[in-house]
């Protein structure tokens, strides 16, 4: 089998909307909209944003305020998210929201669907009410969502929403997921960039039980990836100590704002290098030649179509630079 390269598949932006130390959330939300201003420049295809609750150091909590707020700054790249936690939220809410964005930017919205919390079990219950909405109820709470946007009579109507035709995605880090997209016929995200080592099992089992849909013909498979890519090999080393920090404080339970990059981190034993290794394994952190080497590697193992990049550095402009760099690496591959 030939493998794909670069330049053939599609490269998208992930974004945590990181709040940094000694900044805020205002702050964090003038960087997202400079970052996919320039993603938009540079040919990203999309860019998504995630919901995450009860963290100091990610500010898009509000997910679909942040969406619309980033459409509206840029005029061509696809933007949404990656992911909505459904078990946090009414279906009928979530396709009267999305039913919204896009009606107001229409052709341009993705709905990417997860079905953790995105937050720990006190802050789900505090978002949810009901101790009886958790993952488990996902593939309901899929297809009630899904009947929203259908046109079908029913009783209670998504309005903006019925009869709009709204990527849905499947998001995941581990099999169940992967299956259930696989089954339905939809395209299929998986979290690479905190759990690698569930990659290559997941998108075989989306790959093998895929049933074509209306929605698409053949799997369609897009993995995150962390990139940290600067001028040298020992620059990108130094930035990626501020997503390292950044995971480290989450394994303490110490959640933090995302800190400055400094020359080393310190582990606290053996425990949490093999933790780090476990997660952050498959991050590719470099040169342009080393980033364009182990990308590469990456796309040989997974065949994916897209790669979405995330990138948890401290520095604006290096983090510009980083995601500047892996766009001229698409371009010239």
């Amino acid at each position: 089998m030939s493998h794909k390269q670069l330049r053939d598949i599609r490269f998208s932006v992930l974004d945590l909307a990181p709040i940094l130390r000694g900044s805020t959330a205002a702050d964090s939300f003038k960087h997202t909209v400079s970052l996919a201003q320039h993603a938009e420049k540079w040919g990203y295809t999309r860019y998504w944003l995630a919901e995450h609750h009860n963290m100091p150091g990610i500010a898009s909590s509000a997910t679909s305020v942040v969406i619309g707020h980033v459409a509206a700054s840029t005029s061509t790249i696809r933007v949404g998210s990656g992911g909505i936690m459904l078990p946090n939220h009414s279906p009928l809410v979530i396709a009267e929201q999305f039913g919204t964005l896009e009606s107001l930017f229409p052709g341009r919205i993705d709905l990417g669907l997860g079905r953790a919390p995105g937050t720990d079990h006190q802050t789900a219950y505090a978002l949810r009410r009901d101790r009886r909405s958790d993952s488990h109820q996902f593939p309901e709470q899929l297809a009630e969502l899904r009947a929203y946007f259908g046109t079908e009579n029913k009783r209670v109507r998504a309005i903006p929403g019925e009869g709009l035709n709204i990527p849905i995605w499947l998001l995941g880090s581990s099999g169940f997921s992967a299956q259930l997209a696989g089954q339905l016929g939809l395209p299929f995200a998986f979290a690479s960039h905190f759990a690698p080592e569930h990659t290559l099992q997941a998108l075989e089992l989306y790959r093998s039980t895929f049933q074509p849909s209306e929605s698409l013909e053949e799997p369609y498979a897009m993995v995150g990836v962390n990139v940290i890519a600067a001028n040298t090999d020992e620059e990108a080393e130094r930035l990626s100590t501020s997503m390292q920090k950044q995971f480290l404080n989450l394994i303490r339970n110490t959640p933090s704002p995302l800190q400055p990059a400094t020359e080393h981190v310190e582990l606290w034993g053996e425990h949490e290098k093999q933790a780090l290794e476990s997660k952050l394994g498959s991050s590719v952190i470099g040169s342009p030649k080393t980033v364009e080497e182990k990308l590469q590697t990456f796309l040989n193992e997974t065949n994916a179509d897209e790669m979405i990049v995330n990138g948890q550095i401290y520095d604006h402009h290096a983090r510009l630079r980083s995601f500047e760099i892996v766009s001229e690496i698409k371009k010239l591959s």
